[in-house]
């Protein structure tokens, strides 16, 4: 997997490609880790190339969602395939995150 990161505004940019799996994660989390460290409160994550995610990744999101959420902080997600999409529709995790069409749409509503 793929991870890039750029700063839009105020809201830190997580680009993610490829397969957020188990073997994937603690890159992620140390990106996590480090946006907390420097108070980070608005992160977006642009899902439009993560072709897959397993339990472990979204263990992840939700882990740091919590994290960011003791801060005031919050996490959004734009971009997400149809196969992706389904598995956070199927975990439930559309109501925990606030998920955009389009990573400009969520630049906008952030």
């Amino acid at each position: 997997m793929e991870i890039t990161q750029e700063k839009v505004n105020d809201i830190a940019v997580i680009s993610l490609s490829g397969r957020l799996n188990v073997t994937t994660t603690a890159e992620l989390e140390q990106v996590f880790t480090k946006l907390l460290e420097e108070k980070q409160t608005k992160v977006l994550v642009e899902c439009r190339e993560l072709e897959y995610i397993s339990s472990a990744g979204l263990r992840v999101l939700l882990t740091a969602a919590k994290q960011f959420k003791k801060i005031s902080g919050e996490i959004a997600l734009a971009g997400l395939s149809q196969n992706v999409k389904q598995v956070f529709e199927i975990s439930g995790f559309t109501s925990i995150f606030p998920i955009y069409t389009t990573r400009d749409e969520a630049v906008k509503s952030m």
